[in-house]
């Protein structure tokens, strides 16, 4: 199996590298080779390659920035992966592709379903959205997993930024009324090439599909988990616990707005595919406990 990966620099694009090596030959070019706001490289790279399998990891994901940038946002989320379902089409191959819980907007306190109606908030959400819908309607063999709050050894986020910060930091406002699950870009990754080792035998199971950790938590306990297993690792902070504050959303106004409510129901993709997802906090003091110098 040929297997083209864009996105490989990306948190989850990097776990793929290694995630999807045993199911066949991995050609993984960077965004210097593929822009993806140069859509035309990628067609070319694709017919050049005549994969079986496309595994988009590509992304714009400056959530804010893409308020100023909305046109910018769509050729990356939206344009770009359609274009890449009409090749996949044409070739038979599979895409497999990642979209988000921004697709949403966030009413409720109960896990989001895909048979849900989305109505995205925010200018990503939306592109996101377009992207989404464009696979599904182009009739390409698709596999499109809507995931959230993602964290990996490789890369920014959440998690380390909040390890930084405790490093330096005597105090901490962080948002307690946005509530979802921390997903570990590993976690994602090795789902993926299981699913994709099943299609092989049943390819009738391509579609949309969540995937996420179990449980839910807020930013806010997020970030007093994360420093609780950092003093509990010997990571030294200056930051205490106790000293972590929290405040609504309406108190941290951002250019784009951020859904209340990001859970996702994953029991399709568990019955699909045998996903076994973690809790969510199992992989974060996994993560925690790598970054101890």
């Amino acid at each position: 199996m040929k297997i083209l990966l864009f996105g490989k620099n990306g948190q989850v694009g990097w776990e793929l590298q290694r995630s999807l090596a045993p199911l066949g030959d991995i050609v993984a070019p960077d965004s210097s080779a593929c822009n993806f706001t140069n859509p035309d490289t990628i067609a070319d790279t694709i017919r050049a390659l005549s994969p079986d399998v496309i595994v988009n990891a590509a992304a714009y994901t400056a959530v804010d920035k893409a308020e100023s940038e909305p046109d910018k946002a769509m050729l990356v989320n939206g344009h770009t992966p359609a274009l890449i379902a009409q090749e996949a089409g044409k070739l038979g191959a599979w895409l497999v592709h990642y979209s988000t819980d921004y697709v949403f907007d966030g009413s409720g306190d109960t896990p989001w379903r895909e048979t849900d109606t989305p109505a995205p908030l925010n200018v990503y959400g939306q592109t996101k959205l377009e992207g989404e819908q464009a696979i599904q309607s182009s009739g390409c063999r698709h596999l499109i997993f809507r995931t959230s709050w993602i964290y990996g050894t490789h890369g920014t986020n959440f998690a380390k930024t909040i390890l930084n910060l405790a490093k330096t930091r005597d105090t901490l406002s962080i948002v307690d009324d946005q509530i979802g699950a921390p997903t570990s870009a590993g976690f994602i990754a090795d789902a993926t090439a299981q699913a994709l080792g099943i299609l092989r035998a049943h390819p009738d199971s391509g579609g949309l599909y969540h995937l996420a950790s179990q449980g839910a938590v807020s930013w806010y306990d997020y970030a007093r988990f994360i420093i609780d297993r950092a003093q509990q690792t010997g990571i030294k902070l200056k930051l205490k616990t106790e000293a972590v504050t929290p405040i609504p959303s309406s108190n941290y106004p951002t250019p784009a707005k951020r859904p209340l409510n990001s859970r996702l129901a994953i029991s399709k993709a568990q019955r699909a595919f045998g996903v076994s997802a973690p809790l969510w906090s199992h992989d974060v003091a996994q993560l925690v406990a790598t970054q101890k110098d």
